[in-house]
């Protein structure tokens, strides 16, 4: 961790002394735990739920996160190694399955507690999609199931509104990384998998066809999950939400293009799906 390279960033800062992009520094940070979390696909959620950890910072910089209040990082509390293994042995015992959310910047220190002490329920790596394959392949043997977004096509884009210049090139190696991780399901809950995440942006009709039609070129049998979520934030430079017009648009093409997966209703897009960080 002297030279960080956990993401594609390649911050190379000594995390110890100095934050990277993530704006954390290399010990465990989280901002909220929520136990029998309901609100993830129903492939994983089960009847207990899962037990979703929040991560506080972030690689990328959404100007449109609904978490911004922590993905900006330095919120919550820091666990140390043993602190965190502590964590999980307790929660475990509730929960049908363990919820990583953005914890791609804390990739080293969860890698060395994975390696003291691996969960008995499965763990989600819920993530951006902007990972490190190197890292991904030292985390693998503990993961079960990739819960990955893919948010752009147009790098450009993904300059404009997430800071970041090689988004598309880095999720397609990634998803050649994660799409080896095969399928399994147990009385219809998914094991060990991958499922897809794609937000459509509003105005932004044409990333989310071009995204659609790359992924059913190549993961077309696989589980896409097709959001309609976004919910402007004080933050975000897009003001409002979807039209309904502009969902059909995508929706159309994604029940023409994949064989599983989920389409999140319209009315999803609400604070009220939003978890209240300050409690």
């Amino acid at each position: 961790m002297k030279t960080c390279e956990a993401c594609p960033r390649h911050c190379k800062v000594d995390r110890k002394h100095s934050a990277g992009f993530c704006n954390e520094l290399d010990e465990i940070r989280i901002a909220k735990v929520i136990d029998n979390f309901m609100w993830e696909e129903p492939c994983v959620t089960d009847k207990k739920g899962v037990c979703a950890i929040f991560f506080s910072g972030c690689n990328l910089k959404c100007s449109y996160c609904q978490n911004y209040e922590i993905s900006r990082g330095k919120v919550g509390k820091i666990y140390s190694e043993n602190g965190f293994i502590e964590l999980l042995k307790e929660k475990e015992k509730n929960n049908s399955y363990f919820d990583f959310i953005t914890p791609t910047h804390f990739s080293n220190a969860i890698l060395k507690a994975l390696e003291k002490y691996q969960p008995k329920i499965p763990i989600i790596w819920n993530s951006s999609g902007y990972e490190s394959v190197e890292m991904l392949k030292k985390l693998d043997r503990y993961i079960s199931i990739y819960l990955l977004d893919f948010k752009y096509m147009d790098d450009e884009l993904g300059r404009k509104l997430s800071h970041v210049s090689n988004y598309a090139g880095v999720a397609k190696e990634v998803l050649d990384f994660c799409a080896k991780k095969k399928d399994v399901f147990c009385d219809n809950l998914m094991k060990e998998g991958l499922i897809l995440r794609h937000l459509v942006i509003p105005g932004e009709i044409k990333n989310s066809l071009d995204t659609l039609e790359y992924l059913a070129s190549k993961y077309s049998d696989r589980f896409v999950s097709l959001m309609s979520q976004f919910t402007p934030t004080p933050l975000s430079p897009i003001k409002r939400k979807l039209t309904p017009l502009e969902y059909k648009i995508v929706e159309s093409k994604f029940l023409k293009s994949f064989k599983n997966g989920y389409i999140q209703d319209f009315d999803s897009a609400s604070e009220d799906f939003i978890p209240n960080f300050s409690e």
